[in-house]
């Protein structure tokens, strides 16, 4: 199945849970204590299988054309306002019930309202809550990921130390040789002088002696 036809399939159970949310929620303040108790449940569990579709279309999404994608986003965005309201009727509905069965009809008019607006700053505090948790976990994610990479640089650059300071010590061993060379050849020069040296002298005596002999005959 492509990915489209795959979204739609999920639209459409999406759009199914959707209109049985909101036929229960039409007749659900009409009910009994017992009938509305398990209406409540029915509705809570249908709102959450309206989520998990919700996930599954957001992740659909991701795999389709991105050029195709901004309407599907907005629809998406649309979806989940629309369960945000029921999510949010159906608090309001538990609220009246539960302020029924405690107060009574006489304070549906008063009360209730204040009651209400609390409930619904409630739930826009745990939804703020919810967002700033995941920046935080973004945020979490992103300093990980930035550890670990500072981690691989430091790693890289200790390497790269370690070769730097193997090519010092090939470069100084290396000077040591020619400073053995330098002195050694220095030696030979010394040696080969002297050598010289002791050559001319030797070759003097010779002809002084030469010369000796030779007058020695003449006298």
């Amino acid at each position: 199945m492509e990915a489209s036809e795959l979204y739609k399939s999920y639209e459409t159970d999406f759009l199914l849970a959707q209109s049985e949310i909101e036929q229960k929620l039409e007749s659900i303040s009409t009910l009994e204590r017992d009938a509305r108790t398990s209406a409540v449940k029915a509705v809570e569990r249908t709102i959450g299988e309206a989520y998990e579709i919700l996930d599954q279309l957001s992740v659909e999404i991701q795999n389709i054309p991105s050029s195709a994608r901004a309407p599907l986003s907005a629809n998406l965005r649309q979806y989940r306002q629309s369960i945000q309201s029921a999510k949010k009727q159906l608090a309001n509905v538990e609220q009246a019930g539960a302020r029924n069965e405690l107060f009574g009809d006489r304070s549906a008019a008063g009360d209730g309202d204040i009651a209400l607006d609390q409930r619904q700053q409630l739930l826009s505090g745990q939804e703020s809550l919810d967002r700033s948790s995941q920046r935080i976990r973004d945020s979490q994610r992103v300093a990980n990921e930035t550890e670990s990479i500072g981690a691989n640089i430091l790693t890289d650059l200790r390497g790269q130390r370690e070769q730097i300071q193997n090519s010092r010590n090939t470069l100084l061993e290396a000077d040591g040789y020619v400073d053995k060379s330098i002195r050694t050849l220095r030696s030979m020069t010394r040696r080969m002088a002297m050598n010289k040296v002791l050559t001319y002298l030797i070759i003097a005596v010779l002809v002084i002696l030469i010369l000796l002999v030779l007058a020695s005959k003449f006298w």
